[in-house]
């Protein structure tokens, strides 16, 4: 092996958010600049290393294991450029290790905002966009539909700035493609003047959310629901654009509600379920009962965003819309039948289809089913039944979640991964950035 590159160090144990995934990589490095960056990677792919870059470790799944090249962008993380474009879009480029509440922070201070998020914001913009992070809405996509040019250093060394004009397939395979482009060093976003959002949120019995459930996705701009198994409740929020007069939540009910029940009094839950199994239905009863509706007005990234601070575990799945009723009913009858104990709700979202070649929304109007187990306990039976029930109706996994499937499988699932292989074989000949869970999933570059 060659020597150490600048700026690295020696072996470092690594583990990811939900401690589903942990490395102890050969060297870690964190580069100040782009020119370091570049370093790091010319020097990996001459001396044969594996290298992926790391953000804030949210994937649940084994996306950034290494035991090559461990890169972390948290330097390259600074506002570059603000352009205002005719539209009245405004394209922001930011460096690509930025954290998305800081990013959020960021685009208020400057009176814009995300068209759409998820609702956590702990990761870093490279992370979220090459996962293929999504929020909920009929009518939006996903974080990547929201990028419009990346700057990435590739394995040969080389920067390229990519877009749909200038290395359009580069650019597909780097706005979500796992980091197998190469390292993104900035990422260029198209945002929208920062807005407010009209938030309600109240318990619905599941039978009424799902026979109503067109006119709730349809009906708002921003519409989820989270079941909790074995009850017949759902906690439901629906989140519109609004003009209104400000309508702020007191900071007693944001400590109450988002602090105290969201998290203490949640992870509370889960703990008295870990110790005693078969309390798990009452306690999901009595958590449903506890749930106190809500209306209040606030920034865009405040209403989308929610503090989830107790460890989970998750697997997520985007199939047709048109099917997410049926995959309900079958996870309810699989709870009736197995009686498993599953303390943690499950979580519905929707998108807008999308043409991102690895896209979980691509060609297809989608609902998302997320299936969550605490930490502490097992989650493997109910993982792998969900995805039994959305095989069905072919269920995409979640690159940065937990899911069984192989390239083999998914090369029916998502139609341009052939393309995604070519231009892995084009830009990463050697497959510097490679790992075990990208040739799992993805296969052989060709």
């Amino acid at each position: 092996m060659g020597g150490h590159a600048p700026g690295s160090t020696g072996p470092e144990r690594w583990r990811n958010w939900a401690r589903t995934e942990s490395a102890v990589p050969r060297r870690v490095t964190r580069p100040r600049d782009l020119d370091e960056l570049v370093a790091e990677v010319v020097a990996a792919t001459a001396s044969g290393e594996r290298l992926r870059a790391v953000g804030a470790g949210h994937s649940f799944s084994g996306a950034a294991v290494t035991d090559g090249v461990h890169v972390h962008l948290d330097a390259l993380a600074r506002f570059e450029r603000v352009t205002p474009r005719p539209d009245g879009t405004t394209h922001v480029t930011v460096g690509a290790g930025m954290r998305l509440h800081a990013l959020n922070r960021g685009l208020a201070a400057r009176g814009l905002a995300m068209r759409n998020l998820g609702d956590i914001d702990r990761q870093s913009v490279a992370g979220a966009i090459s996962t293929g992070t999504h929020g909920t809405g009929a009518r939006l996509g996903g974080l990547p539909t929201q990028v419009v040019g990346l700057r990435v250093v590739t394995a040969a060394g080389d920067v390229v700035e990519a877009s749909r004009t200038h290395e359009p397939e580069l650019f597909e395979l780097a706005r979500l493609g796992l980091g197998t482009a190469g390292v993104l060093a900035a990422v260029t976003l198209e945002v929208v003047p920062a807005y407010r959002l009209l938030a309600r949120e109240e318990a619905m019995p599941l039978p009424a959310v799902l026979e109503g459930l067109d006119d709730l996705v349809d009906g708002h701009d921003h519409f989820e629901f989270f079941w909790f198994p074995h009850t017949a409740t759902t906690l439901t929020k629906r989140n519109d654009v609004t003009d209104d007069v400000d309508r702020p939540l007191p900071t007693w009910r944001h400590v109450l509600d988002d602090e105290l029940l969201a998290n203490v009094a949640f992870g509370a839950a889960q703990e008295v379920a870990t110790r005693s199994r078969r309390l798990t239905p009452a306690l999901n009863r009595f958590q449903t009962a506890g749930l106190p509706p809500r209306t209040y007005t606030a920034a865009s990234h405040e209403v989308l965003v929610s503090p989830r601070r107790v460890r989970f575990r998750e697997a997520e799945y985007a199939v047709p819309r048109e099917s997410v009723r049926d995959v309900v009913h079958e996870l309810a009858a699989w709870f009736r039948a197995t009686g498993a104990h599953v303390p943690f709700p499950l979580e519905v979202r929707f998108a807008a289809a999308d043409d991102v070649w690895l896209s979980t929304a691509h060609g297809r109007e989608t609902a998302y089913v997320a299936v969550q187990q605490y930490h502490r306990l097992p989650h493997r039976r109910y993982f792998d039944a969900a995805e039994r029930i959305v095989a069905a109706v072919g269920g995409r996994p979640h690159w940065g979640k937990m899911h069984g499937l192989d390239h083999g499988t998914l090369a029916s699932l998502y139609p341009r991964l052939a393309d995604a292989n070519r231009v892995r074989a084009r830009v990463d000949p050697a497959g510097t950035f490679r790992n075990a869970y990208v040739d799992r999933v993805l296969g052989p570059a060709h």
